[in-house]
């Protein structure tokens, strides 16, 4: 053997020697993977016929394997890690020759491409990378980062570190409306690097927590990372489970698990939003606590200006905090006591199955043994009595048509149990009287009057709902009854926004915050999946870009402000009426809901066109598109790439001699956490993506083939991916901070700035090992 190495320890030394020198050489990162790809194949086809490289494979004639086998001891356990004695012979890494496995790997190739990349069952989530990153690139060139960066200076500017804890909050809500680390750390690089160190901040710190809290867009969502991620994690965990279930006896991952082995995007969106907080959380406290400690290196900063009408410390409790937290509360509770609730009427025409057990026990003896070490005795037990149950009752029922006098019981005791108050109606209600509340939190000097009359405006239409509109009310006659208190409420809330808008901070605040809201709460409520969600950010974001822009030019955004409502208008009358006109018959009110639904869509999608035109015409359209073609095809053709390169590393048996190497553990925690810090030390010289697509792929079946949550592994690689845009050398972050940073910055000053910030990753990592339920607590509160 050559250098007394196994042949397939060669091969892979040789294929990350050359994937680390074609990285290094400075040609894109996509061809060189490519490139490393073909040329370690070719070295290691040479070594391999010039018989330099060598495997020794465990004999399975001998005797000595058959006794092992015959002791119960699975075949594919058997490894020459777990059992180095076994009897072993000599084998070429090409068993069948370099020739076939070149054939094997170019029609693969082609396979892999249209699974994974053309027509595969992920192509339509990766499409929203394309939109998120199409929506971070015009929220970065609509300059939101500036007035972020200003406001949030001079709100927490007069605190001890308060410029750092700043740039922690606005790299945050940076990562919840762009999620793109290039153009938030650069921005922030030539906004506030100049500004801290012109008010005596310590480099270090400075350049640490812009570098840091750049990065929290890979970890908060919308993610990119957590996107790619989560396309294979749902395929690696759904294999493994289905492996591991079949390699306990079991037929499938569903009868050993008691659960569908799936994970998807949205869930680990749901997942990701606590550790991203918390991770934001501790940079702000390190600031803070350095700050204190450090008082001449992270001093205080007052600015010049107010944020608006001064308020007391009452008035501000009792009409930002108070009423609205009333309002919530009191929705909240009479929802408990069915005052607030659906008045939905509609039946299924068939009746409910009835409930199976909660485990599958017509199961053989090997596969109750498994799910008895998995589940407990406690819950195979109750499965069993469940099951007894279900048969002598005649077995499960599976549903059956209801007749007439049925659909018209179950209608009839619908109606008796709706709510006087419909939830969308009480929804309204909060959401509008919040803004009341603030437009008087903002101004107590000016005239209440109009906010009273829209106070007024919401108590009259919870009365009129409460008294005159029923389960059977149609949807056009309830409007016709809503159609006063709704005009009062809104005249308020006209006069509330125009108070509002003379807050600076809600006024630069409030337009990203309504685009996050309304992605990340349609993707974490569970209302759609990410694809959509991203094409409606990417279009918000276009629309608040022109919104800013013709503002900057003193022109009416008039049309932007009636596209939203339009949209506001179009989900409203969508969700509210029957809207299909192709039907046999079809009322006179669905029509014209139908033409009102139709004439708000073409306005909105004429404000999206009117959004477009003004950002072209002011060059930002233009340069955002490209630059959004060149990040996403460099992410396709990275993933393009990365499975030449797999294949390549699967062709000479790399991949199989890894996973056995990590499956000799005993334990699943050692496991991972080899798997942990190899991604860690892997981060120092190699992106996110490498990692993604070339190395997850290969250690994925033995970490998400064990008992974890897949949801905690994935986040758990996030997070650890994100530290890799920090650690020296070669962080990117670091790297796009350099090129923005002034002379009088060092590398030394950057470097030394962002160790404590991995420290507080690797922190957060641990934290998250001790307490997962950090990261499942959000989706076991939102099923999705």
């Amino acid at each position: 053997m050559l250098f007394g190495l196994d042949g397939v320890e060669i091969g892979l030394i040789i294929v990350f020697l050359t994937l680390f020198s074609a990285i290094l050489s400075g040609f894109p990162v996509a061809f060189a993977i490519g490139g490393a790809g073909v040329i370690s194949f070719f070295i290691i086809a040479a070594l391999d016929s010039a018989g330099l490289l060598v495997h020794q494979a465990i004999d399975s004639g001998s005797d000595a394997y058959r006794a092992l086998v015959a002791t119960g001891v699975r075949e594919d356990s058997i490894s020459i890690f777990r059992y180095p004695d076994l009897p072993r012979y000599a084998m070429p890494v090409f068993e069948r020759g370099w020739e076939v496995a070149l054939d094997r790997n170019v029609s693969f190739i082609v396979n892999r491409i249209n699974e994974r990349v053309i027509a595969g069952a992920s192509i339509e989530t990766l499409l929203a990378v394309l939109m998120f990153v199409m929506m971070g690139i015009v929220l970065e060139r609509s300059k939101i980062a500036d007035d972020l960066l200003k406001t949030m200076a001079r709100v927490f500017g007069p605190l001890p570190g308060g410029l750092a804890v700043s740039i922690v909050v606005v790299g945050a809500f940076l990562a919840a409306s762009t999620g793109i680390v290039g153009a938030t750390v650069v921005t922030m690089g030539l906004l506030a690097l100049p500004t801290m160190l012109r008010n005596n901040y310590s480099p270090e710190l400075a350049t640490g927590v812009i570098a840091a809290s750049g990065t929290l867009g890979q970890i908060i969502p919308p993610s990119i990372v957590i996107v790619l991620l989560g396309t294979l994690a749902g395929d690696l965990y759904s294999t493994a489970q289905e492996a591991r279930a079949q390699s306990m006896g079991c037929t499938d991952a569903l009868t050993y698990l008691g659960e569908p082995a799936v994970v998807s995007v949205g869930t680990l969106f749901q997942a990701a939003l606590l550790p991203g907080i918390l991770l934001a959380g501790l940079y702000a406290l390190y600031a803070f606590g350095f700050a204190m400690l450090n008082p001449s290196k992270a001093p205080p900063v007052h600015g010049s200006g107010g944020m608006g009408e001064p308020v007391t410390r009452g008035e501000a409790f009792t009409w930002y905090l108070g009423v609205p937290l009333l309002l919530i509360v009191a929705t909240i509770g009479f929802s408990q006591i069915n005052v607030v609730g659906s008045q939905s009427t509609v039946v299924s025409s068939f009746s409910e199955a009835g409930q199976s057990a909660s485990l599958r026990t017509n199961v053989g003896e090997q596969c109750q043994a498994a799910m008895i070490e998995l589940h407990g005795q406690s819950a195979w037990d109750q499965a069993v009595a469940e099951q007894a149950e279900i048969e002598a009752a005649g077995g499960v029922d599976t549903g059956h048509r209801l007749s007439e006098e049925e659909m018209a019981a179950a209608t009839a005791a619908k109606i008796a149990g709706a709510a006087p108050i419909g939830t969308g109606i009480a929804i309204l209600t909060v959401l509008l009287g919040i803004t009341l509340a603030w437009g008087r939190a903002v101004s107590p000097s000016s005239e209440p009057l109009p906010l009273q009359i829209g106070a007024a405006g919401l108590a009259l239409g919870l009365v009129m709902d409460a008294l005159f509109i029923t389960p059977t009310t149609s949807s056009g006659a309830t409007v016709v009854l809503m159609a006063v208190p709704w005009l009062l409420a809104l005249y308020g809330c006209k006069h509330a926004a125009q108070r509002l808008s003379q807050n600076e901070l809600i006024r630069v605040v409030f337009p990203p915050l309504v685009l996050i809201v309304a992605v990340l709460g349609s993707i974490l409520g569970g209302i759609t999946n990410p694809t959509p969600a991203a094409a409606l950010g990417a279009a918000g974001a276009i629309m608040l870009a022109a919104y800013r822009k013709l503002r900057e030019d003193d022109r009416s955004p008039k049309i932007i402000l009636w596209s939203t409502f339009a949209v506001i208008i179009m989900i409203l009358v969508g969700t509210n009426f029957d809207l299909r006109v192709n039907a046999e018959e079809v009322s006179a009110e669905s029509w014209i809901a139908f033409i009102v639904a139709q004439a708000a869509y073409l306005y909105a999608l004429f404000g999206l066109f009117f959004a477009c035109w003004v950002l072209f015409k002011a060059g930002v359209l233009g340069p955002a598109v490209r630059e959004t073609a060149k990040v996403t095809s460099m992410v396709f053709t990275i993933l393009v790439a990365s499975q030449l390169l797999n294949l390549v590393v699967i062709s000479f048996g790399g991949e199989h001699y890894i996973q056995q190497f990590l499956q000799s553990f005993d334990n699943e925690h050692k496991v991972f956490l080899v798997v942990m810090l190899v991604l860690f030390v892997l981060g120092f010289v190699l992106d996110f993506l490498e990692i993604i697509y070339i190395v997850v792929p290969i250690v994925g079946p033995v970490i998400y083939g064990g008992s974890f949550d897949p949801k905690w592994v994935t986040i758990m690689i996030a997070v650890n991916l994100q530290t890799s845009f920090l650690t020296p050398p070669f962080g990117f972050a670091l790297f796009y901070l350099r090129g923005v940073a002034p002379a009088s910055v060092t590398t030394g000053h950057i470097y030394r700035g962002v160790l404590p910030f991995v420290a507080i990753q690797v922190a957060g990592l641990a934290l998250l090992w001790f307490l997962p339920g950090i990261v499942t607590i959000v989706p076991d509160l939102i099923p999705n």
